[in-house]
């Protein structure tokens, strides 16, 4: 195993690209893409379950599935250094899969293991990567009702009170201090909440590593999209705040331009 000195501590860029080497349990380092002896990478876009061309969904929202694709950020919106995946972080396997006797945080660790922050898989959902910082971004268009939107992002807004700080356990046997706070977001859309999520890891080798995740979910009107940006020690923050603010106007944009088409 590749150990991390305790004199080490996480500088910017240059450390967040070395997290990448840190072991921490089972063999596995937790890096950004997925391992060379993995059969394939996950899909760059998580595409809709087959509807009639053009259709609407029968959820509350009158995009049709084009209009939810064309919703998507792209590596184009953040720039530099952002490009479409090449697989899934190794560390979500490794740290999110975890489970805590905190009752109330349990779900919590699920939905961030998931995807389902809003309660329900995507409607549509893609991946970006930033080399650079080691991070990864997933941002996804709800398929839920507004009434459940609002459920939910009510929920989320309990979690830094509930499970301000808990521990976890791993399947390999990694302990976590879980810390969670609430994070600005852009005044968009009508209703949103963020999270910053801090997992401490120490494995039974007393190794260290932190995973830092940016959460945010947002209502727009009849439409809502929820993002996770993670990373080892830290991510970019400007990433998540242009994220929201871009998902947020383009989803306003494209429910205005299929009011006019009708």
């Amino acid at each position: 195993m590749i150990s991390l000195p305790d004199a080490i501590r996480p500088r910017g860029r240059l450390a967040l690209i070395a997290a990448g080497l840190i072991v921490v349990g089972g063999g596995a380092a937790l890096a950004l893409h997925q391992p060379e002896t993995a059969t394939q990478p996950l899909p760059t876009v998580d595409k809709p379950s087959p509807t009639a061309k053009g259709s609407a969904r029968p959820n509350g929202s009158a995009l049709t599935d084009g209009q939810a694709q064309a919703a998507l950020l792209t590596q184009t919106d953040l720039g530099a250094p952002w490009t479409a995946t090449n697989g899934a972080a190794t560390w979500r396997d490794e740290l999110l899969k975890a489970t805590t006797t905190a009752g109330d945080c349990q779900p919590l660790l699920e939905a961030l293991y998931t995807d389902e922050l809003l309660g329900g898989p995507a409607r549509v959902a893609v991946d970006l990567d930033d080399p650079d910082a080691n991070a990864q971004l997933r941002y996804q268009i709800a398929a839920r009702r507004p009434a459940d939107v609002d459920k939910a992002l009510a929920w989320l807004k309990t979690m830094p009170a509930r499970c301000a700080r808990f521990t976890a356990t791993t399947q390999t046997g990694i302990t976590e201090d879980v810390q969670v706070t609430d994070a600005p977001l852009p005044d968009v859309g009508n209703a949103r909440q963020g999270l910053r999520v801090s997992i401490a890891a120490t494995n039974t080798e007393g190794q260290h590593a932190r995973l830092t995740l940016d959460v945010a979910a947002v209502r727009v009107g009849q439409d809502a999209f929820a993002l996770t940006n993670g990373g080892m020690f830290d991510v970019p923050n400007d990433a998540t705040q242009a994220a929201v603010q871009i998902g947020a106007l383009r989803l306003a944009d494209i429910r205005k331009q299929g009011r006019a088409q009708v």
